[in-house]
C-alpha cells in the first residue's frame, strides 16, 4: 500500500525566509504517490543479496545487470525507464517504479531481501561558536586546526557555491583519499567546496505524472542547504549580519573542513530513494562526517532508509549526525533513533535582538524581532533606557518625517477579541471589517499555517501600524524570529496573556514597541526549544533518545539569496530548527576528528554525550520552553560542550557486529536485518542483545515483572584520557530505584586500555512515574574529568 506525506520544510523560522520565493510550508499530495490501484506505478526501495559475481566486483554495470535481473521479463522488455536508481554495493539494493503485481514478482527472486515504497521527509553563525566555547586564538578550536583535513559530507537542498562562506582562503588540497565529483562548472569547486552532486532521480519519478522536473544542478532554490553547510563548516567572513542586527564575524563550527555537497531534497521534500542514493555516493567518496538535517516520522529500521544508509555509513567509519525533527514539545515525536547515529535536538542561546512592549499601564515586556525600514521609513533605537533618537537610514533625505510609530503610545488591538478565531492569527483577509489602523496589533502565533512575517504583511495591508506576536502554551518561552516588514515584537506566552489581559481590563488600550537591538547574556541559556522532538524512542523503547542538544534557534548562516525588503544585500539568514542544530555538532564533529583521527564513530558519540553540560547561565539545569527542569527526552545527555569532548577520558565505543545482535533482538526476520545490515544474516546463529545492552553512553532500564524488578546491565569503556587514572563511581540513583556499579573503582594503566563494570537496577521503595531519571559519574580520582551518562529507568 502507498505511504503518502504532506510535505513541508521542517525550519522552525519559515518567516525568516524572504518574502519572493518562500516557499509555502505544505504542499499537496504527489499525484502518483496517492493512487491506491494494483496498476499504479509507485517508486520502491528494494533490497537484495549480492550473487557470487557481484560480490567480487566493484563494477557498477555488473551491479546494474544483476539488479534488472529481478524486475519482471515484460518491464525489462517494455524498454520504460524504470529503474530509478542502482546502488552500489555499499547499499546493495535498487529503487524502482513498479505496481503491486510487479513488486510481487520481485519478492519471488532468489537473492530478494526486503522492499518499502519511497516516501518523502521534510528537511528538518556568527556568535555560536563563542557560545560553545570556541575561541579562534586559543584552545580547542585552534588546537584542532578548525577541522582542517576533515570531509563533511551535507545531504540537503544544495548549496550557493559563490557565498563568501564558501571561500577556500588558505584551506589545503581535499585528502588524497576524496573520490568525489563536482557537477558545477569546475570553476565553482575550490579547496573549501570540494564537492557536488545532486540526486533527483526519486523525486522526478514521484513528479512524472505532474510533468515537473527538478533542476539537476545542485544549486540552493530553498535556502535550507546553504545555511546548514555554512553552520557546519563556513569559512570565517567578517561584517556579517541580517538587516543590521547579529553583526560579527560569521564561521561555522569546522571553517576548515571541507565540504562535500549532495543535493537529496527539493522543495517538496527529500525522498527517501534520493537520500539513500546520497548515501551511498559519500560512503563510496569517504567522507568522514555525515549532516541530515532531515527526518521523517517513526518507522521500524528496516523501513526507514536513512537508517540503512547511515548504518552502512557507520560500518565504514563515518560519524553521523541527524536531526531529531520538530514535532516537540509533545512526547514520543523523534526522528532518526537508530542508535548507530547521534540525534540531535535543539535549544536556545544567550543572544537577543530586544524588541520591549510598554504598556499603557507603565508595563514592559521584552520579545525579539527584527526590523529593517523601507526606503523613506525611520527606525528608533534606544541608547539609554531614557534617552531614544531617530536614525535616518543611510542616503535619505533629512526633510522626511519619521512614522508615527515613535516613543509615544499607539492604539492596541487584540482582532481575536472581536473577529473570531482567523482574526486572532491575523490570517489573510481576516481582519477586514476590524479598525486596526493606525494601531499596534495582537496576533497569536499559528507557526503551522502561517509565518510570523506573514502576519506581518496581513497586518501592515490592513493599516496596522505594528505588530505582536504572542506566542501559544505549546512555544511557551521559545521565540523564533523572522525578518518583519513593519515594526514588531516577537513575546512569551506568560508575556501574551498579560498584553490581552491589559486589553480588556481598560478603555483605550495603548502599547509602544522600542527596537533595542542585540544584546547578550540572556538568561537562562541554553533552553531546549518547544519545536524540538520528544522522547521516549518508538521505533525501540531501549533507546535513550536524543542523544544531545546543540544551538538551533535563531541561527545566523549563510544564504543564497538577500534577507530583508527588496533591495537588501544581506547574504545570511537567520534560521531555527533542529535542522540548524545537527551541523553544529557535524562541525564538532569534525573537530574531534582531526583531533582524535583513530577515534570510531561511536568514540566520537561517547566523548561529545559523556561531557555535555546539563546546566544554564543561570547555574540551573537546563529547562524547557516553560522554564520548567528539561527532562532526558527533550535534552538527552545535555548541551554540546566541545572543549569537554575533546578530554572525554573514557569512552563507550562499539562495533558494527554489535548493533546486528541488537537488530537481531528487536525481533526483525533475517530478512529484514539483512536490508540493514547488507549482507545475510541469520539471527538463530547470533546471540541477540536488547537496546539496553549495547555498550551506549547512556541508559534505557525496563523494570517489570518479567526481569521481576532487577536487571544487570554490563559496560565497558576505553581509557583514552591519561595513561595511569583512576575513576571512582557516583551514582545518582532514579526515585525508588536501587543502583549499584560493581567495581566502584576503575584502574587503567595505559591508553585505549579496556574496563567492564556492572550495573545492577532494582525497584526499592515507592516512587512516583513510570519513567524516573538518575545518572552515573565516573569521576577521575584528581577530579578534571567526568564521564556522564543519564540514566532513565522505566517501571511498569
Amino acid at each position: 500500500m502507498s505511504i503518502t506525506f504532506l510535505i513541508f520544510l521542517l525550519l522552525i523560522s519559515p518567516n525568516a525566509l524572504p518574502a519572493i520565493g518562500r516557499p509555502h510550508c505544505s504542499l499537496d499530495p504527489i499525484a502518483s504517490e496517492v493512487r491506491n490501484t494494483t496498476n499504479s506505478l509507485k517508486t520502491y526501495i528494494i533490497y537484495v543479496q549480492p550473487n557470487h559475481a557481484t560480490a567480487q566486483s566493484d563494477d557498477p554495470q555488473e551491479l546494474e545487470r544483476w539488479y534488472r535481473s529481478f524486475l519482471p521479463s515484460g518491464v525489462v522488455n517494455s524498454g520504460e525507464p524504470r529503474l530509478v536508481y542502482s546502488y552500489s554495493r555499499f547499499i546493495m539494493g535498487f529503487a524502482a517504479r513498479l505496481t503491486d503485481e510487479e513488486l510481487a514478482d520481485v519478492k519471488k527472486k532468489d537473492g530478494f531481501l526486503h522492499a518499502h515504497p519511497d516516501r518523502l521527509v521534510p528537511l528538518q553563525t556568527t556568535y555560536t561558536p563563542e557560545f560553545l566555547g570556541l575561541h579562534r586564538d586559543q584552545g580547542f578550536w585552534k588546537d584542532s586546526n578548525f577541522g582542517k583535513g576533515v570531509i563533511i559530507g551535507v545531504l540537503d537542498s544544495g548549496i550557493l557555491p559563490t557565498h563568501p562562506s564558501f571561500d577556500d582562503h588558505n584551506m589545503p588540497p581535499p585528502p588524497a583519499k576524496w573520490k568525489g565529483s563536482c557537477e558545477f562548472d569546475v570553476s565553482l569547486c575550490n579547496n573549501k567546496l570540494i564537492g557536488a552532486r545532486t540526486f533527483t532521480q526519486g523525486m522526478n519519478a514521484m513528479r512524472t505524472s505532474q510533468g515537473a522536473v527538478q533542476l539537476q544542478a545542485p544549486y540552493d532554490y530553498t535556502g535550507h542547504g546553504t545555511h546548514v553547510a555554512g553552520t557546519a563548516a563556513g569559512m570565517f567572513v567578517d561584517n556579517a549580519n541580517v538587516v543590521g542586527q547579529f553583526t560579527g564575524t560569521a564561521a561555522g563550527i569546522a571553517p576548515y573542513a571541507h565540504l562535500a555537497i549532495y543535493k537529496v531534497c527539493g522543495r517538496g521534500g527529500c525522498p527517501s530513494s534520493d537520500i539513500l542514493a546520497g548515501l551511498d555516493s559519500a560512503i563510496a567518496d569517504e567522507v568522514d562526517i555525515v549532516s541530515l538535517s532531515l527526518g521523517g516520522p517513526s518507522v521500524p529500521f528496516y523501513l526507514d532508509a536513512t537508517a540503512i544508509g547511515t548504518f552502512r555509513a557507520m560500518e565504514k567509519g563515518i560519524f553521523v549526525s541527524c536531526a531529531a525533527g520538530n514535532s516537540g514539545p509533545s512526547d514520543s515525536t523523534l526522528s532518526n533513533e537508530a542508535p548507530w547515529m547521534l540525534t540531535v535536538g535543539a535549544s536556545t542561546v544567550d543572544r537577543s535582538i530586544r524588541s520591549t512592549v510598554e504598556l499603557g499601564s507603565g508595563v514592559k515586556l521584552d520579545g525579539e524581532a527584527v526590523y529593517l525600514p523601507m526606503s523613506g521609513e525611520f527606525i528608533q533605537k534606544i541608547y539609554q533606557p531614557s534617552d531614544s533618537t531617530f536614525l535616518r537610514l543611510p542616503g535619505e533625505s533629512s526633510t522626511l518625517e519619521p512614522r508615527a510609530l515613535q516613543s509615544d503610545m499607539l492604539p492596541l488591538v487584540y482582532p481575536g477579541s472581536v473577529g473570531g478565531p482567523r482574526a486572532a492569527f491575523c490570517l489573510d483577509g481576516s481582519l477586514a471589517g476590524i479598525d486596526v489602523k493606525g494601531k499596534i496589533v495582537v496576533c497569536d502565533i499559528l507557526i503551522k499555517n502561517i509565518s510570523t512575517v506573514d502576519q506581518g504583511v496581513n497586518v501592515k495591508g490592513a493599516g496596522g501600524a505594528a505588530i505582536i506576536i504572542a506566542n501559544g502554551k505549546e512555544e511557551g518561552h521559545t521565540i523564533t524570529i523572522g525578518v518583519h516588514v513593519l515594526p514588531a515584537s516577537h513575546v512569551s506566552y506568560d508575556d501574551g496573556l498579560k498584553i490581552k489581559s491589559y486589553i480588556q481590563s481598560v478603555l483605550y488600550p495603548r502599547a509602544s514597541i522600542t527596537l533595542v537591538g542585540t544584546l547578550f547574556g540572556i538568561s537562562p541559556a541554553p533552553a531546549v526549544a518547544s519545536f524540538s522532538s520528544r522522547g521516549p524512542n518508538r521505533a525501540d523503547l531501549t533507546i535513550l533518545k536524543p542523544d544531545i542538544i546543540g544551538p538551533g534557534v535563531n541561527i545566523l548562516a549563510a544564504s543564497p539569496f538577500p534577507v530583508g525588503p527588496s533591495g537588501a544585500t544581506t547574504m545570511f539568514n537567520i534560521m531555527s530548527g533542529t535542522s540548524m542544530a545537527t551541523p553544529h555538532l557535524s562541525g564538532v564533529a569534525a573537530l574531534l576528528k582531526n583531533r582524535h583521527p583513530d577515534w570510531s564513530p561511536a568514540a566520537i558519540k561517547s566523548a561529545i554525550m559523556t561531557t555535555a553540560t546539563l546546566t544554564a547561565n543561570d547555574g540551573r539545569r537546563i529547562p524547557d520552553q516553560n522554564l520548567n527542569t528539561a527532562d532526558f527526552f527533550a535534552l538527552g545527555s545535555g548541551h554540546v560542550n566541545p572543549t569537554r569532548a575533546d578530554n572525554p577520558g573514557l569512552v563507550y565505543d562499539i562495533s558494527s557486529s554489535y548493533y546486528i545482535a541488537y537488530l537481531c533482538g528487536l525481533k526483525y526476520t533475517d530478512q529484514q536485518v539483512s536490508a540493514i545490515a547488507g549482507h545475510f544474516v541469520s539471527c538463530s546463529s547470533v546471540q541477540s542483545i536488547s537496546g539496553t545492552e549495547l555498550n551506549l553512553p547512556s541508559f534505557m532500564v525496563p523494570l517489570n515483572s518479567t526481569n521481576h524488578y532487577k536487571l544487570d546491565v554490563f559496560r565497558m569503556v576505553t581509557n583514552v584520557g591519561a595513561p595511569n587514572s583512576i575513576y571512582e563511581a557516583q551514582v545518582m540513583a532514579p526515585q525508588g530505584v536501587s543502583v549499584v556499579v560493581n567495581p566502584q573503582r576503575l584502574t587503567f594503566s595505559q591508553v585505549n586500555e579496556k574496563a567492564t563494570f556492572k550495573v545492577t537496577f532494582s525497584r526499592e521503595g515507592s516512587g512516583h512515574g513510570i519513567y524516573r531519571p538518575g545518572s552515573l559519574k565516573w569521576v577521575s580520582s584528581d577530579g578534571n574529568t567526568i564521564v556522564n551518562s543519564p540514566i532513565m529507568v522505566q517501571i511498569v
